[in-house]
């Protein structure tokens, strides 16, 4: 049925059915006569192994969705697996995408395949319309394609750094709308931003008739990502939406999933890929997904959902104690954020400070992020980078909860994150008394003189 199938299977059955998708392809046949320059051989049997003698890869040359005669049981696997990633796409909360891809790139160049698929219908077109992310990849996605990004700043309503979409609209009409590629929105992302006000966006780009790409790079564990994405379908228009795998299907780093609600665009993006590509991505979520069924990726969403209400509790109670607090940020389900205000006034450098010693102690994905970095991506210049917005009020530290988060780690990070605190603070106490003593003495000798 190319579906999901609810209850995964074990290890052995897995291995099995993998065994037989290769022995179809004709590098595996044992009376296999070769003569072309692409013929699976492979010098390592360890290699061989690695893959399932899954040596071709998907697609031809001019199409990464075509089927390879030569490789049979690759292009069965290929197309189970955007079959089965589509089906929990829609089990995810996007009940009305009708076609998606995986694509063996990360999230950035999948959202450049996109944007130079879109040049093909806007030929004239040469600016991205880009709500500010900090974020290098997706702003690069856009350079990487040969368009001019057009930044447009997030309001503050609260602690929130939220889409302006007035400022989106009077672009639109200043640039011309036939000028613009399309508007590039995103989802997922670190507190204190929120997800972009996609339902409005996708209204202003179906009055328009711009084609709108949403950048949904780890937004499949989050139900209120999807249902962004649906909403904004619904009322308007969004055009595809990328998804890195790594991040919602726990497998290693590598590929993404193209989706959208028109069939035939997604099949030209497909089409735009050149030549053949790695099954590598393919292999790994199929194998991931047919372990854990629908059952039990249901089960990792649920428990992402609690983790995020136990980090944000106790994220909130240790702000408290240290006489910071969480900042208030309702609309971003996944990052949270906690302000690092007495920390930023009693010591500049305490606040960078505070990174490395989280990454020495072995805390991985907290971001720190400073008051007033500024930061030059491809000639363009940032103010406060990393914090989304050219004066955040505060410095602050983002904490993410994530697919297959454990309530070990959040209480380990709590704890060393306590104790990395109490040693900055101690250290700037110390700073500053040896300013005073310093400052004192300098009036004496003055007073002396």
């Amino acid at each position: 049925k190319g579906k999901c199938p609810e209850d995964g299977w074990d290890e052995s059955t897995i291995e099995l059915f993998l065994h037989e998708l290769a022995i179809m392809d004709s590098n595996n046949f044992l009376g296999n006569c070769g003569v072309g320059e692409r013929e699976g051989r492979v010098a390592s049997g360890l290699v061989a192994r690695r893959h399932y003698r899954l040596i071709h890869g998907i697609g031809r040359s001019g199409d990464i969705s075509a089927v390879q005669p030569k490789a049979a049981g690759s292009s069965l696997l290929n197309k189970l697996t955007n079959s089965v990633v589509l089906d929990v796409i829609k089990l995810a909360g996007v009940r009305t995408v009708t076609n998606c891809f995986v694509v063996p790139m990360a999230t950035g160049m999948s959202l450049t395949l996109c944007f130079l698929t879109l040049r093909h219908k806007r030929p004239k077109a040469k600016y991205i319309v880009w709500p500010r992310i900090d974020q290098k990849s997706c702003f690069k996605s856009m350079i990487t394609a040969g368009f001019e990004p057009v930044v447009i700043e997030n309001v503050l309503e609260g602690d929130e750094l939220r889409t302006d979409i007035q400022a989106v609209e009077a672009k639109i009409k200043a640039l011309g709308a036939e000028n613009i590629l399309c508007v590039h929105s995103t989802t997922s992302c670190f507190a204190p931003r929120v997800p972009d006000r996609l339902e409005e966006l996708a209204v202003i780009c179906a009055n328009y008739d711009i084609p709108h790409i949403v950048n949904n790079a780890y937004g499949v564990q989050s139900s209120k990502c999807m249902h962004l994405i649906q909403q904004g379908a619904r009322v308007g228009r969004i055009d595809a939406f990328v998804q890195s795998l790594d991040k919602n299907f726990m497998v290693p780093v590598g590929g993404a999933v193209i989706a959208g609600f028109s069939e035939s665009f997604i099949q030209e993006i497909s089409k735009m890929y050149p030549g053949r590509a790695s099954a590598s991505p393919s292999l790994d979520v199929l194998i991931t997904l047919l372990s854990l069924g629908t059952s039990g990726y249901k089960q990792l969403l649920k428990e992402r959902k609690e983790m995020f209400s136990y980090l944000s509790s106790e994220l909130k109670k240790l702000a408290d104690t240290h006489n910071e607090r969480l900042l208030d940020t309702p609309h971003n389900p996944i990052s949270l954020a906690m302000s690092l205000k007495n920390l930023d006034e009693n010591n500049d450098a305490a606040v960078t400070q505070l990174g490395s010693m989280l990454f020495t102690r072995q805390v991985s994905g907290a971001r720190v992020v400073p008051c007033g970095s500024v930061q030059t991506v491809n000639n363009y210049t940032f103010k406060g980078f990393m914090s989304h917005a050219n004066d955040y009020p505060c410095a602050y530290l983002n904490a993410a909860s994530a697919i297959g988060i454990k309530k070990q780690d959040v209480d380990v990070f709590l704890k060393r994150l306590d104790k990395c605190l109490k040693t900055c603070r101690k250290e700037a106490k110390k700073e500053n008394s040896v300013n005073e003593i310093s400052n004192s003495n300098t009036g004496t000798e003055q007073l002396e003189e």
